[in-house]
């Protein structure tokens, strides 16, 4: 018998956690292949991809058999040495490229960038000592928000000061970025995706919420906010995507002020991949923002945006940790009495506060919504 061969596109990514694994669904779908490499293969995405490669981006013989073949290089976090982009540019598509990439590794170049361009960011600066940041207090006044340049995430590397001696010990690694406390009434994330042709594609603004610096809760279209605004916040994310030259998804973290002179957004983070605030997509949309990522990547034609039912609202809950040894174990409980609901596991070991999963309901009543994804999350969270 005649063994079948394609010439499918081949999608490398480094990265094996959960992104990875919920791309591997669409990427099925496709047609195409999915190439990770990840950091060890019983991990979230190594679970399910045969293809997977077994190392980090600092093993270079690992990454250089990733890439070899491959259509395309992209990414499910941040964390990518600058001499392994520098070494494979030119070699096959890297998306989003190495020059894009350094806005979401690097916080302070983010800043000057966006404040270059003239959108609107917290007043921020860039410290080098106590007596740096101890000038900037006074004169904008503390509380402030001092983050580590580089690889802060779930609210890791960000600290709330009242003296430049609560975070004396982070100056030895370098400069720091210190910003306003901004008074925000709430967060949004405003996700697109960018072709390298140019085409770009918005989903509705979503609203989170976080607790302990990490995102608990997103409802999309974000609710509590008005239309104009809304829509200054997606112009925002598109003029990021083109301006920066980001490809594949970018998400667009922002804070919503409301007063006097109306409501204001502000940049606060960004992120060039799939992201938290976007796992809505996946049952809320016609195109999830993990399709949408391959086949901008891969420079195809980008997929509807649209609110799958129409009038509905989206509201994703994420699973935190679990006292089950695998919340895959109460899933009888779960589903019972909620069909609706769209359960997300990702196969990860247990630890407290630990993404494990999400829960996803669609419905035209918001509240409605939020109670039941609140509820299987409870039961597969062990409540009781």
């Amino acid at each position: 018998m005649e063994s079948f061969s394609t010439a499918r596109p081949v999608v490398a990514v480094i990265g094996g956690g959960q992104l990875a694994r919920m791309m591997q669904e669409s990427a099925i779908a496709l047609g195409l292949e999915l190439r990770p490499l990840v950091e060890e293969p019983g991990g979230s995405t190594g679970q399910v991809v045969v293809a997977s490669r077994v190392g980090t981006p600092a093993d270079a013989d690992e990454v250089r058999a990733l890439v070899d073949g491959a259509s395309v290089l992209t990414f499910e976090h941040e964390h990518i040495p600058a001499p392994l982009l520098a070494a494979l540019e030119g070699e096959l598509p890297i998306e989003p490229k190495p020059e894009a990439l350094l806005y979401a590794q690097d916080k302070l170049a983010m800043r000057e960038r966006l404040s270059d361009l003239g959108i609107p960011c917290p007043r921020w600066a860039k410290v080098e000592d106590e007596e740096a940041l101890d000038a900037f207090g006074e004169l904008i006044g503390f509380p402030l928000v001092v983050k580590t340049p580089r690889g802060g995430y779930d609210g890791h590397g960000v600290r709330v000061i009242d003296s430049a001696g609560e975070v004396a010990d982070w100056f030895a690694s370098g400069p720091l970025l210190a910003e306003e406390l901004v008074p925000y009434d709430f967060e949004v994330s405003a996700l697109c995706a960018r072709r390298p042709s140019g085409e770009i594609a918005s989903w509705p603004l979503a609203r989170s919420e976080q607790v302990d610096g990490v995102c608990s809760v997103v409802t999309a279209p974000a609710p509590g906010i008005s239309p104009s605004t809304a829509e200054r916040a997606k112009e925002i994310g598109e003029r990021v995507a083109a301006e920066l030259g980001v490809t594949g998804v970018l998400a667009v973290e922002m804070f919503v002020v409301k007063g006097a002179e109306g409501e204001r957004v502000f940049v606060n983070e960004l992120a060039m991949r799939p992201h938290n605030t976007g796992h809505w997509t996946i049952d809320g949309a016609v195109t999830s923002q993990f399709e949408q990522h391959l086949r901008a990547v891969l420079d195809l034609p980008l997929g509807s945006t649209a609110i799958k039912a129409p009038g509905s609202t989206s509201v994703m809950v994420n699973l935190l940790g679990s006292a089950y040894a695998d919340p895959a174990l109460a899933l009888p409980r779960a589903l019972a009495g909620h069909p609706e609901a769209k359960i997300h596991l990702y196969g990860k070991e247990v630890r407290p506060g630990r993404k494990l999963g999400h829960v996803t309901v669609v419905d035209k009543d918001p509240l409605r919504a939020r109670r039941e994804a609140e509820t299987v999350v409870a039961l597969l969270r062990g409540d009781r």
